[in-house]
């Protein structure tokens, strides 16, 4: 259980890193053999006695005025992107996604018909992806938020890690980085286009991750919260140093957008030097960008000089 402590001292940390740091030493030792891997990766894995497969639970929230707005965002829009960001997760450990549940606080403003179109959203994803909603919750709040749950699994043994890049391991990511930084400046702009659909209705990259546990990768993870900030939390679990080159960019994004901005949903991806990585995958093109260096954790090089982690950070003081 985390004592009670922990909950107020958010305000004393100087970011997310260091509160989950905080939250994983009030829990350890308190794990049962099952829990293969706990707190701070993409999803948590357990491993049931005897099993074949490892089950993997990740859990993310969609918050009024902090993930959308309802001024800007369709109701049908924030119900895929609720979902879509759990599935992320899932495909960043080369899983399969076999259920989800969803609670959903509902404020006074959400008529019906909002609340129709939110689940409609996520029900059109959850179809195409065949991952059925099993259950959830509901309650009255001052403003709208929900809680995904999304259970997947990989083989025993399998599923990728952000703790495994090595050494001389090629950095790779997937797609082109910025766009959702652009369809967000562009909320309120009748030229949306593209880049606002990116920002609405991200897509997780379900078949790349299992094609890349495959392919023997040795760490992943999704690009959530922005490349510069993401790879210092891959260099952290490997306890590594990386030095990159600039990604390739979203049509119209700046070269902060795409190092910091958030919400792209790509892959970041470690391999071996001598794995032969193919261009693209089902149309989705896949970059090297840099590699993995022995040296003070959590350093980013960027062209030689240092990259500091401005990605999107909740609890950044």
């Amino acid at each position: 259980m985390v004592r009670e402590d922990v909950i107020p001292a958010i305000t004393k940390v100087s970011g997310e890193s260091e509160f989950i740091d905080r939250i994983r030493r009030q829990v350890a030792g308190s794990h049962a053999r099952e829990v293969v891997l706990g707190i701070g990766d993409d999803c948590a894995v357990y491993r049931p006695r005897g099993a074949a497969e490892d089950l993997l639970f990740t859990t993310d929230m969609m918050i009024e005025d902090v993930h959308f707005r309802r001024d800007t965002h369709a109701a049908s829009d924030v119900g895929w992107k609720a979902l879509a960001r759990g599935l992320s997760d899932i495909a960043a450990m080369g899983g399969v996604p076999r259920f989800f549940l969803v609670s959903l606080a509902v404020p006074r403003w959400a008529v019906p018909r909002w609340v129709d179109g939110f689940y409609q959203g996520a029900l059109r994803l959850s179809r195409r992806e065949r991952v059925p909603l099993i259950g959830g919750d509901v309650a009255r709040s001052s403003k709208l938020a929900c809680d995904v749950v999304v259970c997947g699994s990989a083989p025993r043994g399998t599923a990728l890690r952000r703790d495994g890049a090595r050494p001389g391991d090629a950095i790779y990511v997937s797609g082109r980085l910025g766009g959702s930084a652009v369809g967000l400046s562009l909320g309120k702009s009748r030229r949306r286009g593209p880049a606002w659909r990116r920002h609405t209705r991200p897509e997780p990259r379900l078949a790349l991750g299992r094609f890349l546990r495959r392919l023997g990768a040795t760490a992943a993870m999704d690009l959530s919260d922005g490349l510069s900030l993401d790879l210092r939390r891959l260099c952290l679990a490997s306890k590594r140093c990386a030095a990159i080159g600039a990604p390739p960019r979203f049509p119209g994004a700046t070269i902060e957008q795409a190092l910091h901005g958030g919400e792209d949903y790509e892959l970041l991806f470690t391999v071996p030097p001598a794995t032969r990585v193919p261009s693209h995958f089902e149309g989705i093109p896949l970059t090297r960008i840099g590699v993995m260096r022995k040296g003070r954790p959590g350093t980013v090089l960027l062209n030689g000089a240092p990259l500091a982690p401005l990605g999107f950070d909740h609890l950044r003081a």
